[in-house]
């Protein structure tokens, strides 16, 4: 792969090249990128949805869009450093082509901020319960008709592959979704497969899938635009990642790691104590010793220790992706930037901490579960109404229910996967409260 390529600003339904030395550099190509995942309805469907906790009453837990845009701001200073250290390394894509330093952080903080645009409301549970309806659930009666790929999009209904989906889509006024360039589509693309077959090798690329059976088109004409390697074999899609993709991924693994544990300390899953030391283990040797015995209240100590250890990993990712930036490039870099980090101990000791106390704690749980019987009860009647529709046979209650649905729904596709797919869409765009509110409803609750 190489650079050039990989830094198209080529949008959906362009004729001619794009070429970076003609930007406008009031208003960049990649910034647009940015300004148009945050004025969208699917982003801020986040400011009600799951991060840690489900329907957290507490105004300090992330949500998540708080936890998006903190991605992307770390993703953004990442990708700046990175871009720096690529452009030194290789001058003429500044002197040739006019990159800047600046694009690459442009490119990691739009792909970062979109990074969980797909996922369901209630968290990761979310998926698991999209998937288990169809593997265990109702939906199973669905797999004699759908393809093998078709069924496992359904079974292991995938946060990211749905993301891409929003982003690419075309609809009645809008070709190509978000016409976000490719670059930035190659980066928001952590798994650039299909969902079969399931982690066919080791590598990080291959750990989940990033893209429908209904995108398989879409991402190819992306892939070829950037340069992505083929890596599939017979009549399986797979390519190699996007090296900005690496960023992406660590800019959500380092804010994850770090304000996950935040919020379980703030929440009293963790204690203070016990918490700090695990942070303080992580900043030993940049921590201002007299600053941090001054500050007198947990708020200020968390604040403090948090913008230590994230400049600490920051710089570690840039400095990571560098040293194997040119197996990156050849694709064979199997692992996450951060899994290489000289502080792969001290992350694996704060991320068991929060899977014991925050993940696994009973108000977690108890909620998770209640997600479960929402999402379930929501595909139940939403698939019934569509099959019986698409079937020709609805009843008058299908009608009703089919009139909660968006107006994209009124014409009905003659395939029966992109029906169960849409309906998948439509449940994992609902925001926590959305979620429960139209569950209410079909239950007579609501009233």
């Amino acid at each position: 792969m190489n650079w050039e390529q990989l830094l198209s600003l080529k949008r959906f339904g362009d004729t001619h090249k794009r070429l970076r030395k003609e930007q406008d550099e009031t208003r960049l190509g990649f910034e647009v990128d940015y300004d148009r995942i945050i004025f969208s309805s699917e982003f801020r469907s986040l400011q009600d949805k799951t991060q840690v906790v489900p329907l957290s009453q507490t105004d300090f837990v992330h949500t998540r869009l708080t936890h998006s845009l903190e991605v992307s701001v770390v993703g953004r200073s990442i990708g700046r450093n990175v871009g720096q250290k690529v452009l030194e390394k290789h001058p003429h894509l500044k002197k040739v082509h006019g990159f800047r330093a600046n694009d690459f952080g442009a490119i990691v903080a739009a792909a970062s901020l979109a990074h969980d645009i797909g996922n369901p409301p209630f968290g990761h549970s979310g998926e698991k319960a999209i998937g288990e309806f169809f593997k265990t659930g109702f939906g199973n009666q669905f797999k004699e008709q759908l393809t093998a790929k078709q069924y496992q999009d359904l079974c292991d209904f995938e946060g990211n592959a749905n993301g891409f989906k929003i982003l690419t889509e075309s609809r009645a006024g809008r070709e190509g979704g978000l016409r976000l360039s490719y670059a930035t589509l190659g980066a928001f693309t952590k798994y650039p497969k299909e969902s079969l077959p399931k982690k066919p090798t080791k590598h990080i690329a291959d750990k989940k899938y990033g893209f429908f059976q209904s995108e398989k088109e879409a991402f190819k004409d992306v892939a070829n635009e950037l340069g992505l390697i083929p890596t599939g074999t017979n009549e399986h899609i797979s390519f190699s990642r996007h090296p900005l993709a690496y960023l992406v991924e660590a800019a959500d693994d380092i804010c994850y790691t770090i304000i996950d544990f935040e919020d379980g300390i703030n929440l009293g899953l963790i204690q203070e104590e016990f918490a700090l030391e695990y942070l303080i283990n992580l900043v030993r040797h940049t921590i201002n010793t007299k600053k941090y015995q001054l500050l007198s209240n947990t708020q200020d100590r968390l604040s403090y220790l948090r913008a230590l250890a994230i400049n600490t990993l920051i710089n570690e990712a840039a400095n990571n992706f560098m040293a194997n930036e040119e197996l990156i490039l050849q694709g064979k870099f199997s692992k996450a930037i951060m899994d290489v980090s000289t502080y792969e101990a001290q992350i694996k000791d704060i991320i068991k901490v929060s899977v014991e106390n925050i993940y696994q704690s009973s108000e977690v749980i108890e909620k998770e579960i209640a997600g479960y019987e929402v999402i379930n009860q929501l595909l139940k009647s939403f698939t019934v109404a569509i099959t019986n529709r698409y079937q020709g046979k609805p009843s008058s209650y299908d009608q009703l229910i089919l009139r909660l649905l968006p107006n994209s729904f009124e014409n009905l596709d003659d395939n029966l996967y992109t029906n169960l797919l849409n309906v998948c869409n439509h449940v994992a765009q609902l925001s926590d409260s959305n979620a429960i509110l139209t569950y209410k409803k079909l239950k007579g609750t609501y009233l």
